[in-house]
């Protein structure tokens, strides 16, 4: 098996500017797991099966619901646990 790419020795110019953003997102205040739902919807945007692993499980040990998980990838057409959060927190997870 060929071994992962390292990301941090082919672009640290990035990792820098994601964990910028990380301690950003984290000085929001919302919800850790809504923050980590966030992160599922776009691993599943981005088609990234290791990624969507990976935060599915944070989102878990965040208190995130299995049915908010099992319906993110239909976020706007259901009404379940999506629509009923507040505007900022909607927009957020948009």
């Amino acid at each position: 098996m060929k071994p992962r790419m390292n990301f941090y020795q082919a672009a640290p110019d990035t990792i820098n500017a994601l964990s910028a953003l990380e301690t950003q997102i984290q000085s929001t205040g919302l919800e850790q797991s809504l923050i980590e739902l966030v992160k599922t919807r776009a691993s599943q945007i981005n088609g990234c099966a290791f990624c969507i692993n990976m935060h599915t499980q944070d989102a878990r040990k965040r208190g995130e619901t299995e049915q908010r998980l099992y319906l993110l990838n239909a976020w706007n057409r259901v009404a379940i646990g999506f629509r009923s959060v507040h505007p900022v927190r909607a927009k957020a997870a948009a």
